[in-house]
């Protein structure tokens, strides 16, 4: 798919505009989570 092509599909669906944006948000969350329980706490 072109340029175009993609910008012309997500003008015409504003629908599949919103999931595509919840499922960034939804994966930028998931990284975090990820990345804070992949943390180790030293202590005794």
């Amino acid at each position: 798919m072109s340029k175009t092509q993609i910008t012309q599909t997500l003008a015409e669906n504003p629908r599949l505009t919103g999931a595509l944006f919840m499922m960034v948000l939804l994966l930028s969350q998931a990284g975090s989570a990820a990345a804070n329980y992949g943390t180790t706490t030293l202590g005794p």
